[in-house]
């Protein structure tokens, strides 16, 4: 029988815990713990590729350039999340090579520096939504946007952060290396959603300034790989309608239609929950036969089966 594939999309809880120094020593840490989960799955015969986010670690990056301009010129937006891909992909990858090592799994682990194209004229150019950097303060919020210009908005009711365009993933440049690698390997890809890249007319590629959303990349992954799930790791161990309010509702599943419904009453925040949902639902109505789920980390093993998280699927 053939092995179930999973594209596992990592949210920034896996990464860097809240409230932790943001140093690569502190982020190390939690990745170390992460990826115990990810062993676990490969131990119950998952092949699978890992997606990570870079929200935190890519506003500190450009936090870092822009204070650092006056000795050093400040490195481009793209640049920067390629930058974020190598060292979240090392952390991942020797921190998850050895976890399976102590679990007795010769499997090879690598992480791609990976191009995404998006459309220039997206309109998601024009209306920023997808946050990135730390959680301030209205004050602080209202500071940046006079001092700095940035765009500010409050985030799911959790604090204000800095958003940029987030412009929808049209293609995986290096998607024909992701599929020769598959059946041998745990490849770490499009990190951060992948470097926004514009293809020119003499097909070469073009870096632009945004951040793709990292899971509706997963999702696009899932399908182009033929994956059967798409698993996406975030902060709650269920999606939930009515978030943070007195009438919070948590769902253990979800139709596409469902979902779709629940998207145009405006359940869920946009940069947060929302991409979560739209990638999983266009992932299963897409796919039919396969599924989403959406749970947290140290959920994932039960979500797996069937026992916790929130499923979207037709069956």
């Amino acid at each position: 029988m053939a092995a179930t594939k999973v594209v596992v999309a990592l949210g920034g809880n896996a990464l860097q815990r809240k409230g932790s120094p943001a140093t690569a020593e502190a982020q190390l840490a939690v990745i170390k713990k992460t990826v115990e989960f990810i062993a676990e799955m490969s131990c119950l015969g998952y092949e699978m590729a890992i997606v990570h986010g870079n929200g935190p670690q890519i506003g500190n990056l450009l936090i870092g350039t822009e204070a650092a301009a006056h000795v050093v010129p400040p490195m481009p937006f793209d640049v920067c999340i390629a930058m974020s891909q190598g060292y979240i992909g090392y952390h991942i990858q020797h921190s998850l090579r050895h976890a399976l090592t102590k679990r007795g799994l010769n499997i090879p682990v690598v992480t791609i520096i990976t191009q995404v194209v998006v459309d220039k004229c997206d309109p998601a150019f024009k209306t920023p939504t997808k946050p990135i950097g730390p959680f301030y303060t209205k004050e602080e919020a209202e500071r940046l946007r006079k001092e700095k210009g940035f765009e500010m908005r409050e985030d799911a009711n959790r604090g204000w952060r800095r958003v940029v365009a987030s412009p929808v993933p049209q293609r995986i440049v290096e998607l024909s290396c992701l599929r020769e690698l598959w059946d041998t390997t745990i490849v770490i890809t499009a990190g951060g959603g992948g470097i926004p890249v514009i293809e020119k007319e003499d097909g070469s590629f073009e870096g632009i300034a945004a951040v793709i959303d990292k899971d509706l990349v997963a999702g696009k992954l899932a399908e182009n790989i033929g994956a059967d799930i798409l698993m996406i790791l975030t902060e709650v161990d269920k999606v939930s309608l009515n978030y943070s309010l007195p009438n919070q509702q948590e769902l253990e599943y979800m139709t596409v239609q469902k979902a779709e419904k629940y998207i145009t009453e405006g359940h869920f925040a946009p940069g947060s929950m929302l991409p979560k949902i739209q990638a999983a639902t266009m992932f299963v109505k897409n796919n039919p036969e396969k599924k989403a789920i959406i749970t947290s980390l140290y959920k994932s093993m039960d979500a797996l089966k069937g026992q916790d998280g929130t499923t979207i699927s037709n069956f």
